[in-house]
């Protein structure tokens, strides 16, 4: 007999007697011993396989895989080659810290598979040789017969052979927002994973009702097995930051390499010695990379982390705090995210009329308020319900207005709701004789009355508008009638009216979507629910408009139409998707993705994981999430709350700034130093500083005066302006510009300095001293004007960022020490000024200010030509 993992028929598809004969499985004794070892054998434990990582070893190995690093190691196997041996020391320590500091970052991240793996575990009752037995779920193979109870963990997916008013809560795998009622009837074989009710998957809650099912997949052969195979497959991206950064380093580091070599070329050339020429090799190189840049990069995304938190954004990879602001799409869930995660009765529809719920109500409409208190299995303390998300929201709209249980009614029998009926009933005592309510599908509950189409046409119309209704009905019966199913479908109601409910919008997230809007950047919801629930709150949100066009709503069925350059086709004006897949929102971010779309996925179930990995940002949920979705993803909102991505984004656009800020700050003193190196080995004179001399000015400065950039807060109108374009480079035009006329005017400035100091007498080390200081002082004076890069720093206060002060103040202390102290001069080579040497060294900063600032003036000048350049860069 074929067995049960060889099967090409889905299992959805198949009658019951077929799957039992396909197991070959007694649906009344379930397996033997025997045949559980063998199938154990066959197909192995019913676990997930775990994940493989590099080891730390490899993963800090890892960290030197880098084009600057490698030439900063090279750099420093040459300068302790020719006896430089304190220089060597301080480049390796240089290139250690920023190892160790990348490897911490990355080692805790990486653990959805792990997370994945324990949200299957759980204990199953399971028949074997005709006895009921409790078991870990891990022992379950395929062909055990498998008994479900209210609050139990499905586990392993099942073919139902019999249920009772079964009721599942597959948010986690599809995304459906309300518990699911279950049957055995078949269906057909192309029926989408969230309408399968024949079918109970691993890892999902049972809610209500009780069930008898065969195992017919186990392990990664299951539905949460398939989307630990997705997880596994979808590698992630890099961040816009770092593609940009990757791409820049390829670029330094061939120039860097090339002008090293020229800088040999040339010396030899001129018949200098080559291990000066060694060295100076190793200076230029020294000095063109922005060896601060790493650990520059890590700190300042730590500050923007810290910023979000306390705008309720958890950013588990640091980079992420930099792709918030490059986002250009962000596909949202719709429950506990967009909306308020809390089912809730919003009109009452009774004798003819329709109430809102918050408004007072007539006799008719609390007779059906209270028709939903009594044919109820949750439980309502006020302020908590326990049981069916539906059936609180009955008891909280009932307590609204006062309603309770009048006095000497008690339950005597109930019929609990079964998918073939869509009824529930329950038969009370009261003072008055028995009486039977009724609750269920509008249609199933018409049929028990008699002449109420203008109630099926309210119930289309709400249910047009994304509501989900009920109907509900009574009858007074004989003191000797006994309620069941049969009797029930023959008694003579009386229509009370119809409960209408929602889980209603959060009002935060409408203006948060409003806010993205100006912003720029695109808002897609993708949700398990039905479209047309689906199109409704997205109205109400605003992200569609009220006379949206039908292809503004895509389903799944339709999804798996589509090639993916015609689903990056409809994903260019469909803002709704709906009753979709894990696999299908993977696509659906890859579809993006592949037309430069940098996109921000939200989720909380496990069928979101595998599209939250491969987002350029995942956002799980902090609140209502699983842990599957929290490693898998970049960020984690501790609300809910889609505001909070707003928010985040915000601060991401903020945090990229200051990067830039950085960047344009650092790179103008790396072209400078090199430029000084390369001019002296041209015009043959002694080099002007040393590598060690360099690595001095690049990390104290990168440290005390880049990084205090990084606490500019955002700018006026951040979140006016659209996305920066995917395909934007890291440097505009304009400031390409910015960096070579900045790296020119220190150049001319530290090698004039080393020129005159040299004329006036003063020693090799402490015109090399006048060099350093000279860097440093121009290096503040610039600073000054990265705080705003296009307009005069006036415009925001020059005392307005108090670490930049705190900063410039450490700064120059460290370098009075680098001056004054012998300690630090024998490390650096440097020696103590005189005082006419300072004053000039003071007088280049405030001429690097001077001229910086009058450089934004002309451009401000320029105007919107200025603007046309930087667009079109």
């Amino acid at each position: 007999m074929t067995p049960v993992l060889e099967v090409t028929r889905p299992h959805h598809e198949r009658a019951v007697h077929e799957v039992l004969l396909l197991l070959q499985t007694d649906a009344e004794r379930g397996l033997t011993t025997s045949d559980v070892i063998s199938r154990r054998e066959r197909f192995g434990r019913n676990v997930l396989p775990p994940n493989r990582r590099h080891g730390p070893v490899v993963q800090f190995l890892l960290q030197f895989h880098s084009p600057l690093v490698y030439v900063l190691l090279a750099a420093g196997a040459v300068t302790l080659a020719i006896g430089h041996v304190e220089d060597a020391g301080v480049i390796l320590v240089v290139v250690l810290v920023n190892a160790i500091i990348g490897f911490i970052q990355e080692w805790r991240a990486g653990r959805a598979l792990e997370a994945l793996a324990d949200a299957t575990r759980t204990e199953a009752s399971v028949l074997r040789d005709g006895t009921v037995v409790r078991l870990d779920s891990t022992d379950v193979v395929p062909g055990d017969v498998v008994l479900l109870d209210a609050g139990g963990k499905v586990p392993a997916d099942l073919r139902l052979l019999r249920s009772t008013g079964l009721r599942v809560d597959e948010s986690a795998l599809t995304g459906e927002s309300v518990p699911v009622e279950k049957g055995e009837a078949d269906l057909p074989a192309e029926t989408p994973l969230g309408d399968r009710f024949n079918m109970a998957y691993a890892g999902t809650l049972v809610v209500g009702g009780a069930a008898t099912g065969i195992v017919v997949a186990t392990g990664v052969e299951t539905e949460i097995g398939r989307i630990h195979q997705l997880v596994g497959q979808a590698e992630g991206v890099q961040t816009p930051l770092t593609r940009k950064l990757a791409r820049f380093s390829r670029w330094l580091t061939v120039g860097i390499v090339v002008l090293a070599a020229l800088t040999f070329l040339i010396g030899v050339l001129r018949q200098e010695e080559a291990g000066q020429m060694l060295l100076a090799a190793v200076a230029l190189a020294v000095a063109a990379i922005p060896e601060g840049l790493p650990a520059a990069v890590t700190i300042t995304l730590a500050i923007g982390v810290s910023r979000m938190a306390r705008r309720h954004a958890i950013i588990r990879h640091l980079p992420a705090a930099e792709t918030l602001g490059s986002t250009t799409v962000i596909c949202t869930d719709k429950t506990g995210t967009l909306t308020m995660n809390r089912m809730s009765v919003v009109a009452v529809h009774a004798d003819g009329a329709r109430k809102v719920i918050d408004e007072p109500i007539d006799e008719a409409a609390r007779l059906c308020l209270l028709a939903g208190l009594r044919c109820n299995d949750a439980e309502w303390d006020g302020v908590a319900g326990v049981g069916d998300p539906t059936e609180i929201a009955l008891l909280e709209a009932a307590a609204r207005h006062d309603i309770v249980t009048p006095d000497g009614v008690r339950r005597r029998a109930s019929v609990p709701f079964s998918s073939d009926l869509r009824l529930m009933a329950v038969l009370d005592d009261t003072p008055d004789g028995p009486v039977v309510w009724v609750k269920g599908a509008v249609e199933s509950v018409l049929a028990l009355c008699e002449g109420n189409d203008d109630a099926l046409i309210a119930a289309e119309q709400m249910a047009a508008g994304g509501l989900r209704v009920l109907a509900f009905a009574r009858c007074t019966v004989p003191q000797e009638f006994r309620l069941d199913e049969v009797a029930l479908q023959s008694l003579p109601c009386e229509f009370l009216g119809l409960q209408a409910m929602a889980d209603p919008p959060r009002p935060e997230a409408i203006a948060a979507v409003a806010a993205c809007h100006t912003a720029g950047i695109t808002v897609t919801m993708i949700t398990g629910d039905h479209a047309a629930t689906a199109r409704a709150i997205a109205q109400q949100i605003g992200i569609l408009p009220a006379e949206a066009p039908d292809d503004a709503v895509v389903t799944g069925r339709e999804l798996t139409e589509f090639d993916r350059e015609h689903l990056a086709d409809r994903l260019q004006y469909a803002r709704v998707l709906a009753r979709v897949s894990a696999e299908q929102k993977l696509r659906v971010v890859e579809a993006l993705q592949s037309r430069g779309q940098i996109v921000a996925m939200t989720g909380d179930g496990v069928n979101d994981a595998p599209a939250l990995k491969q987002a350029d940002i995942g956002i799980a949920m902090g609140m209502g999430g699983t842990e599957v979705a929290k490693e898998a993803s970049a960020m984690i909102l501790t609300d809910d709350d889609f505001a909070s991505i707003e928010s985040a984004i915000e601060e991401g656009r903020s945090v990229f700034d200051n990067l830039t800020k950085f960047i344009i700050w650092t790179l103008p003193t790396s072209l400078g130093e090199a430029l000084v190196v390369l001019s002296a080995i041209v015009v043959g004179t002694m080099l002007p500083v040393l590598p060690v001399q360099i690595l001095w000015i690049n990390m104290t400065t990168a440290v005390a005066l880049g990084l205090m950039l990084a606490f500019e807060p955002g700018e006026p109108g951040i979140m006016r302006r659209p996305p920066r374009r995917p395909d934007q480079p890291l440097m505009t035009a304009a400031l390409v510009r910015r960096i070579i006329s900045v790296g020119a005017i220190m150049m001319i400035g530290a090698f004039g300095s080393f020129t005159l100091a040299q004329s006036m007498g003063l020693s090799l080390d402490q015109s090399r001293t006048v060099v350093v200081s000279a860097f440093v002082a121009m290096e503040i004076g610039y600073l000054v004007n990265c705080r705003v890069l296009d307009r005069s720093v006036l415009t925001v206060g020059l005392f307005s960022n108090r670490w930049l002060l705190w900063g410039v103040g450490t700064m120059i202390v460290l370098q009075v020490l680098f001056v004054q102290l012998p300690f630090m001069n024998g490390l650096f080579s440097s020696a103590p000024l005189p005082w006419q040497a300072w004053v000039g060294v003071v007088g280049l900063g405030v001429a690097m200010t001077l001229l910086v600032g009058v450089e934004k003036w002309m451009a401000a000048r320029l105007g919107p030509r200025r603007t046309v350049t930087q667009r079109k860069a």
